[in-house]
């Protein structure tokens, strides 16, 4: 079996908990070459940058990346922001930003009435432009009368390729659904750009169920009727509300993975847990590593180890099905080293 290189960025707060739990499970699946990376905020504190200035050249060697969390209260989220994940998203093309929300068997959502695996949606986010693009400026800085641009890019090109990304991925699911969020109402050039490439495309794609939401109602309808919903795609900004939307609606920020896909695989993606480096509870040994397990799920099917990816799936569905292994965010009472050990028992 090949031996995959992976870049394996814990980052800050709890990331240092579930980056050495995902590897103790995939190091049960898989044979990988780990390469731990000290980048983050102590970096930052240390140095003035959360990377050192070739960091893109050291990770373009790599299969993979993984990346536990980044974030720290004493630096402002633009700094860690900018300073790591976006230009990795940027230099990689990770135009595709992948982020499945399942209502598990055992996992109760806050909405009522709810069944098990009523809810299965994955929302497709443009990852690479949009809203995110960081076009723009000050004037007048820190002056009575500043003023900030802050201006979004759409490209047919980029509206096109996450488009068709997400109706070749309906075409792989049972109910083979797409829903195009958009704000060409108020937005009435970037949002139109996006409403015609989605028109376009959806002639192609015959075969494929397809809807259009303002963003405001696609908000609502999360909340009204998140059973309906297959295949999400949305820009950068809309994607990264509504994905958050949807990790809630199946029962915790703690069972939100998402991969950062350079579908071409010139360059390596990155795979991460969405719930940010919680420093409230970081060091406790109680935040949930299920994202994270769900990450790896990800990252073994990017590497083509769809066997092993289903395995790994199977035994996170096994272990959340047993109310005695949820973390405190589902109600329980189960410590990060307990639900790794039950992961790696069902394995």
């Amino acid at each position: 079996m090949k031996k995959f290189k992976i870049a394996v960025i814990a980052g800050d707060g709890v990331g240092q908990e579930v980056i050495p739990a995902g590897k103790r499970v995939l190091d049960r699946l898989a044979q990988f070459e780990w390469t731990d990376l000290p980048w983050g905020s102590e970096h930052y504190f240390t140095h003035g940058h959360m990377a050192p200035p070739d960091f893109l050249d050291t990770l373009a060697k790599f299969d993979a990346i993984f990346l536990g969390a980044v974030g720290h209260p004493k630096i402002p989220d633009h700094v860690t922001l900018n300073g790591l994940l976006l230009p990795i998203r940027r230099r990689f093309d990770q135009y595709a930003n992948i982020r499945p929300a399942i209502l598990y068997p055992g996992v109760r959502s806050p909405l009522a009435l709810r069944k098990n695996e009523a809810i299965d949606m994955v929302v497709v986010r443009e990852n690479t432009e949009g809203e995110y693009a960081q076009i723009g400026g000050f004037v007048y800085q820190h002056q009575p009368d500043e003023v900030a641009v802050q201006t979004s890019v759409f490209t047919r090109r980029g509206c096109d390729r996450i488009i068709r990304y997400a109706f070749e991925l309906a075409r792989t699911r049972p109910r083979k659904r797409v829903a195009s969020i958009t704000k060409s109402n108020a937005q009435g050039f970037s949002m139109v750009l996006w409403d015609r490439a989605f028109a376009a495309l959806a002639e192609e794609y015959t075969d494929i169920s397809t809807e259009s939401l303002l963003i405001d109602a696609a908000a609502m309808n999360f909340i009204r009727r998140p059973e309906s919903f297959d295949v999400v795609v949305a820009s950068n900004l809309f994607g990264d509300i509504l994905s958050d939307i949807s990790a809630i609606l199946v029962g915790s920020m703690g069972l939100a993975p998402s991969a950062n896909l350079d579908p071409t695989r010139q360059g390596p993606s990155m795979f991460e847990p969405v719930h940010g480096s919680a420093p409230d509870i970081a060091g406790k040994g109680v935040v949930n590593p299920m994202a994270t397990f769900l990450c790896a799920v990800q990252m073994l099917e990017h590497l083509q180890l769809a066997s092993e990816a289903q395995r790994l799936h199977a035994s996170i569905r096994a272990t959340l099905a047993d109310t005695k292994c949820h973390t405190a965010d589902l109600g329980g009472t189960a410590t990060t080293d307990e639900v790794t050990g039950a992961v790696l028992a069902h394995l």
